[in-house]
């Protein structure tokens, strides 16, 4: 039997509904993955479609070891859930997940197989949906160095998890150790800063108005170029996603890690925005 908050528990606890929910960075199957607060945001935000943009499972990680808890199969339950309540689920398989890359084309469960797509919101922009893996120079030149990474990031979220328990005991809210690294190491910040512009610039090339991506764990919306560059974050760290509203409108949504607390922090995108 299900939990009171799992994948059967009432999805349509909001009064809004939105056309568009767009996640990614879900990282199921390892122990940083927040699925209990991504339970609690999927059902204030029912949607007309919901894009999974990437690394959903991390495939690297389960290969290590297997970690599996009842809330990870409680999100899937819930995707597979919204699939047959009438949302278009649209999956766009990242990295982590690049197992599911043989199946682009089918369909799971009401659950599309894209190796990208695009999103015409409801103002007219074409919005290009890639989980952005491509334009990682690490990835394509030297995955023994990604997986190298992916170990060190581990290590940071194990020691983020125990300084922020002992800073929960002291009444001090939660600190992210890893933003805080990425924020003062300048080869990271130039990292960011060219995967941005890469991905908007292809967008562009392809004579989008925009992207919606993911990977680098790095939530965003700004113009870059003329070209909408929106990166809806990760569920491992900030518990962010980018919603589209019934007028078009794109919003860049933090959500709290206390269920039913609505989000802490709306970023609305504006329509049009000075260059970057």
């Amino acid at each position: 039997m299900a939990a009171a908050d799992g994948p059967d528990a009432d999805d349509e606890v909001s009064h809004r509904r939105f056309r568009a929910v767009f996640v990614s960075d879900i990282h199921l199957g390892t122990q940083g993955c927040q699925a209990k607060p991504l339970l609690d945001f999927l059902k204030h935000h029912p949607s007309d479609n919901l894009y999974l943009i990437g690394d959903i499972i991390d495939g690297w990680q389960l290969r290590r070891r297997w970690f599996w808890p009842q809330a990870h199969n409680d999100v899937i339950q819930k995707l597979l859930r919204r699939a047959r309540k009438g949302c278009r689920v649209v999956f766009v398989p990242g990295n982590h997940d690049e197992f599911a890359r043989a199946f682009v084309g089918q369909n799971f469960g009401g659950i599309e197989v894209h190796e990208d797509t695009v999103h015409l919101t409801a103002d007219g922009r074409r919005m290009w949906i890639t989980h952005g893996d491509y334009f990682d120079a690490v990835i394509q030149r030297a995955k023994w160095l990604a997986y190298t990474g992916d170990y060190a990031y581990e290590f940071t979220l194990r020691m983020n998890r125990h300084v922020n328990n002992l800073r929960a005991r002291l009444g001090l809210p939660y600190w992210s150790l890893s933003q805080y690294l990425k924020h003062k190491v300048k080869m990271a910040l130039n990292y960011v800063t060219d995967f941005e512009r890469a991905v908007a610039a292809e967008a562009r090339h392809r004579g989008h108005d925009g992207v919606i991506c993911g990977h680098i764990h790095r939530a965003e919306m700004r113009t870059i170029d003329g070209t909408l560059y929106c990166n809806d974050g990760d569920w491992v760290e900030s518990r962010s996603a980018l919603v589209e509203h019934m007028d078009g409108t794109l919003e860049l949504i933090y959500w709290s890690d206390t269920p039913g607390k609505p989000a802490v922090s709306l970023l609305p995108a504006p329509l049009q925005a000075a260059h970057a």
